[in-house]
């Protein structure tokens, strides 16, 4: 008698779901154990990782940085593989740019001693927040010194940011000039303003106030420098796969819905795709974004329905869209520039400046020099900004510029335009996962949790459905290796089962 292979099916070929191939293939005895398939909605690996080119340079439309070299898988595949430097120019090869302008609606310079000390104040205040080391001078010492006597309670990190700038404003309270028609005050809120927008896409949630503050400290950074990859983001994901026999990742098979403890069959998974075809599975390795599990509740892709309390936990948490666009300059020396806007209620904002464009923060070079330039967009005008057409995305950051950079007397003219599209894209619904105010890291370990949730092998299989991605980290959310992590965590797990179970 012939016994069956246990067949594992990993749904989604990012990150997770390829780190998890890759692990279960390479493992000793296990091309010989499992029979084992990875099965993406899309016509390319990688997922939230998409490394392209852009007039002439290489640039990421989605996952762009490693976070932190010390400890980091991604950044040794890098290293390992040679992907770190290329020939070809790349997307932040030198860093993040020093030295920004920063320039106020109406064509307004701000000093840096305006800037400098709002910037440091943001920046005190979020190390607070996240229980960094705070090198504080003596205004944001005392700032802190009042927001901890006053009592705290925040339940979001906005509602803290906002109250140390209005502890800011009580102890500041000299008679200081603005420029043009801009107060000292109302220049300091829109510099506030500009690093919450940039604090935004650090986190994707469209508004800070429902981002949770006390799990900001649950979060942890590798330490070392934050690099980009020169071969690009892909090379990373094309290492993970070129292990991998040919045919074992199946494209353009997207699952529409998964019934799972059945007994219909020898196998208590069955994946029903989009073209009508079935699989059946011993095990199913779901990686797919939060943004579609969170369809998933309302379109009924799971069948029998997932548990209350994984339901809730996704439901909890936070999942937003963050969106970058390139564009080509007809000329070089473009400088890092800093945006700084009248807020909803001054009769100071000018018509000209579309509302998509008034919450993103800077206007940047990809590196010293380079015609393209960046920016980046988050929540509600990320969404907007995906239903533009390029002609309208060139002509808004076209007459914004005529506004901030008239008195410099820089005309400035674009030849293409390069928007991604992840809230839009049915395959992600939107780009990474923070923790919203009313969740906590602890719906991350129950998203995290296999189903069945009864491991009594006489009721039911074990490990059914598993589930991986960054969402399913709880201290490393958001990041590539986040989702690298939870792809090995569940591939260990099944070769643990498998392990204890015929002894391999």
């Amino acid at each position: 008698m012939v016994t069956k292979k246990p067949r594992i099916v990993i749904i989604g070929a990012g990150m997770a779901g390829l780190t998890a191939a890759n692990r279960l293939y390479t493992s000793p005895n296990s091309k010989h154990l499992f029979d084992l398939s990875v099965v993406e909605g899309g016509g390319r690996i990688g997922g939230r990782i998409n490394s392209s080119e852009f007039c002439g340079d290489r640039i990421e439309q989605g996952a762009t940085w490693i976070h932190g070299i010390e400890g980091s898988p991604v950044y040794k595949i890098a290293q390992e593989t040679d992907s770190l430097v290329s020939n070809q120019p790349w997307e932040c090869m030198d860093g993040i740019l020093e030295d920004p302008v920063t320039i106020a609606e109406g064509g307004h310079l701000v000093s840096p001693s305006i800037v400098e000390p709002i910037s440091i104040l943001f920046k005190n205040l979020m190390d607070f927040i996240q229980g960094n080391p705070i090198e504080a001078d003596e205004i944001s010492g005392e700032v802190l010194k009042h927001c901890i006597r006053s009592g705290g309670g925040d339940s979001s990190v906005g509602a803290f940011l906002r109250r140390g700038l209005a502890a800011y404003w009580e102890l500041e309270k000299k008679d200081k000039k603005g420029v043009g028609n801009w107060s000292r005050k109302s220049l300091e809120e829109g510099v506030f303003a500009m690093q919450e927008s940039i604090q935004r896409t650090f986190t994707s949630a469209d508004d800070l106030c429902s981002l949770d503050y006390d799990a900001e400290r649950d979060y942890i950074m590798f330490p070392g420098e934050e690099v980009t990859i020169g071969r690009g983001y892909s090379s990373v994901i094309e290492s993970l796969a070129s292990v991998l026999p040919a045919g074992m990742v199946q494209l353009n098979r997207k699952v529409e819905k998964i019934e799972w403890d059945s007994c219909e069959s020898h196998r208590p998974v069955k994946l029903h795709f989009a073209d009508g075809s079935t699989v059946s599975a011993d095990h199913v390795i779901v990686t797919v974004s939060l943004g579609v599990l969170k369809r998933g509740i309302e379109s009924c892709m799971f069948n029998p329905p997932l548990p209350t309390a994984k339901n809730g936990a996704i439901s909890r948490l936070g999942y937003g869209v963050v969106d970058k666009v390139f564009l080509q300059l007809t000329e070089s020396n473009f400088p890092f520039l800093h945006m700084v806007f009248h807020p909803p209620d001054s009769h100071f904002r000018s018509p000209k400046i579309p509302q998509w464009i008034r919450r993103t923060s800077f206007l940047t070079p990809i590196y010293s020099n380079s015609r393209v330039v960046l920016s980046w967009f988050t929540g509600k005008e990320a969404l907007e900004l995906e239903s533009l057409s390029e002609e309208d995305i060139i002509n808004g950051f076209s007459s914004t510029l005529s506004n901030l950079l008239s008195p410099l007397k820089k005309q400035v003219e674009f030849d293409k335009v390069l928007r991604t599209q992840w809230g839009s894209n049915p395959l992600f619904l939107g780009s990474y996962t923070y923790i919203q105010v009313g969740s906590s890291i602890h719906d991350m370990d129950t998203l995290a949790e296999p189903l069945p949730e009864n491991t009594n092998l006489e009721s039911s299989p074990p490990l059914q459905i598993l589930f991986a991605g960054e969402a399913t980290h709880k201290t490393h959310y958001s990041t590539t290796h986040g989702a690298y992590f939870s792809g090995l965590r569940e591939a260990n797990r099944l070769l643990k089962h498998y392990n204890y179970i015929i002894g391999v």
